[in-house]
């Protein structure tokens, strides 16, 4: 694998690599010229980056956002970007005078309990606070993301068409509250009592509309309210048991986000075999090996048309999706043989190998975001810990 920072591997490894001019004059690390550049207060740079990708988008369970914040006021100079936050990459962050460093991984995941010298995460921690160093991560929010992960690792398909398999849904519905209440009143002096009552409550949004009854036009009443103003109008439409007879009530649905959320199925524009499509990803990727599971009845010459991948760990994402191909970094065993029964084949290219690469397109979109104020580097260090031997 080449990273844009020139490093080489065989396999899956990366092998670190200097470069000199042979005049014996050295080129300089392109992390210098980050005196050149301006700065960042931290809140405000986290600011933008929410706004580049929503941390809403992210999956429940995750851990996202920012893990490390040193005394404020913090001044933000050098971003550092890398996949996993490591101790030789802290090296490597410190070394550049990072002051931020963006772990795609969160770096802390699990409760941590105490803050002391024993394990590698809590010095992460310390280390990281003694130098004044913040640490941020986005990772599934950069998984759903529109411009993310996923949609990366798709490029290296060929033409196609994606969406997402599992669609993210709005953070708020996009009416106020998340009920909506509807009733029919039949005489006009008891929609301006009724009407006059539900607009006193609040956190409420009241429209009316002519519906017709058994024959009779009657005034139909339908209300946008949070759970609390819902059991306010409930209790007052108890006081008169007509109205409460004909009283409606739904749960609003967070509205779907275009393009937006977990894994992505891919549909090629032209069929490919899969020879040539593991080819395709093995240049996307600069791997030299992937792992391969031939879907039963399957051949290297069999055609693929459709292709369902996930970035990372995909195998819940990526089971019962129909598809030629499933592209991942992991997935467990069973899921393995349940897809290759099915007769889809299974590529697999170790887990960190299908996001590091996003990286180098992260650095060009966060540099054009923040109007390049601030200098944007990538790790050198940062590479996955398994490899072909």
């Amino acid at each position: 694998m080449e990273s844009s920072q020139g490093t080489v591997s065989s396999g899956f490894c990366m092998l670190p690599s200097a470069l000199r001019l042979r005049t014996g004059i050295r080129l300089a690390p392109s992390w210098v010229c980050g005196s050149c550049r301006s700065f960042m207060d931290l809140k405000a740079l986290l600011s933008s980056l929410n706004d580049f990708a929503s941390l809403s988008f992210a999956e429940s369970w995750d851990n996202v956002g920012l893990l490390v914040e040193p005394s404020p006021p913090h001044t933000v100079r050098t971003l550092f970007l890398t996949n996993d936050l490591t101790e030789a990459v802290m090296d490597e962050a410190l070394q550049k005078k990072a002051d931020l460093i963006l772990s795609y991984h969160p770096p802390i995941f699990r409760a941590v309990k105490r803050l002391t010298w024993k394990t590698w995460k809590e010095r992460l921690v310390i280390r990281a606070l003694e130098n004044r160093v913040a640490i941020y991560s986005p990772h599934t929010a950069y998984d759903a993301a529109p411009q993310g992960v996923n949609t990366w690792l798709a490029k290296g398909l060929g033409a196609c068409s994606t969406r997402p398999i599992h669609p993210s849904k709005a953070p708020t519905c996009p009416t106020e509250g998340a009920h909506r209440l509807e009733f029919n009143v039949s005489h006009t002096q008891d929609l301006d009592r009724v009407m006059s009552a539900v607009r006193g409550i609040g956190d409420i949004s009241v429209s009316s509309f002519t519906a017709s009854r058994d024959g009779e036009e009657e005034t139909r009443v339908s209300l946008n309210c949070t759970q609390k103003a819902l059991m306010q109008v409930l209790a007052f439409l108890s006081q008169n048991q007509q109205l409460y007879q004909k009283t409606e009530i739904l749960s609003l649905e967070k509205p779907l986000l275009l393009d937006t959320g977990m894994g992505r199925l891919c549909t090629l524009d032209e069929a490919v075999s899969l020879a040539t499509m593991i080819d395709r990803i093995k240049g996307h990727l600069k791997l030299s090996h992937v792992r391969l599971a031939l879907g039963v009845g399957k051949t290297l010459e069999s055609p693929v048309k459709v292709v369902a991948l996930c970035a990372g760990s995909g195998g819940s994402v990526l089971q019962g999706v129909e598809a030629d191909l499933y592209l991942t970094g992991e997935m467990s065993h069973h899921d393995v043989l349940d897809a290759a029964s099915k007769g889809i084949n299974v590529i697999l290219c170790e887990h960190s190998n299908t996001e590091r690469g996003f990286l180098s397109d992260l650095q060009e979109m966060l540099g054009a975001h923040l109007e390049n104020k601030i200098n944007i580097i990538l790790s050198e260090t940062d590479r996955d810990p398994l490899c072909v031997v």
